[in-house]
């Protein structure tokens, strides 16, 4: 249950964004969320449909895209346009009074481009450690007004960088943490963590450090969620009061007391 001083950090992952059905019951709930509220949105497979329209092709290596000169048109285009504000549009439709951000607005999240090592990611950025710009969401949160960031950020430089919806909203959850009691849920189309990635039903309802390296130990966790859990990790010994993986069906269960899916403590 929130406190006053509680603020939700909460990201939606690209599955929901690319079912709309799915994604409208979702900002429903959301809109619903009675506390202090940020969300971060992933960019979902519509910048790869479009990219494709325009004759750009994805490219990706283990999993993660490789945005080249074009792709990072066609990603900030999308993102943080098309994607973003059709997401303030429908949030304002459900009494949600919500500002579309990319972390060069208001500089709220300065980012450097990843240095080439094995692989050259491209216009890719990561946020150094007290980077996030807390006061001016800080102000839009103090005035009644829910940011929804897209996976924006900006190199100083003039250079926006396509940057990790995960690692932005664990950033964003580890700053806030100074100023408010910051409860951060990963919200995506699986009930939580699972011990078997193909048995829905096997949720893991509580991980911490020493559950989670034998969870390794034992090759038991899914490639994909393991991004996730570094990052609860990482924002919950930064000051972050809880982190919870789980099923954005759930999202005013995991707002109003209960918790369904995976804490991370």
């Amino acid at each position: 249950m929130s406190s006053p001083g509680t603020v939700y950090i909460i990201k939606v992952g690209g599955n929901v964004i690319d079912n709309p059905a799915f994604l409208d019951s979702f900002l429903k709930d959301f809109a619903a969320v009675p506390a202090l509220k940020v969300l971060i949105h992933g960019g979902g497979k519509i910048a790869t449909r479009i990219g494709d329209k325009l004759g750009i092709a994805a490219n990706y290596v283990n999993g993660r895209r490789i945005t080249d000169a074009e792709t990072i048109d066609v990603v900030t285009m999308v993102y943080g346009g098309l994607v973003n504000k059709q997401v303030v549009a429908k949030l304002q439709a459900n009494g949600c009074n919500a500002i579309g951000l990319t972390g060069a607005d208001a500089n709220i999240i300065p980012a450097v481009k990843r240095p080439v090592k094995e692989i050259d990611y491209g216009f890719v950025g990561d946020i150094p450690e007290g980077s996030v710009q807390t006061a001016p969401v800080k102000l839009l949160l103090d005035a009644g007004i829910t940011p929804v960031l897209a996976p924006l950020t900006h190199d100083g430089k003039g250079q926006i960088l396509n940057t990790n919806a995960d690692t932005i909203a664990s950033s964003l959850a580890v700053a806030l943490s100074a100023h408010y009691t910051v409860r951060l849920i990963y919200c995506f189309e699986k009930k939580g963590v699972l011990r078997n990635a193909e048995d829905d039903e096997s949720v893991i309802n509580l991980i911490n450090r020493d559950i989670y390296r034998q969870l390794l130990a034992d090759g038991a966790l899914s490639d994909g969620i393991l991004p996730k859990l570094d990052n609860a990790f990482a924002a919950i010994e930064s000051g972050v009061k809880e982190v919870l993986i789980g099923h954005a069906g759930d999202l005013q269960r995991n707002t109003t007391g209960s918790v369904a899916g995976t804490l991370i403590c």
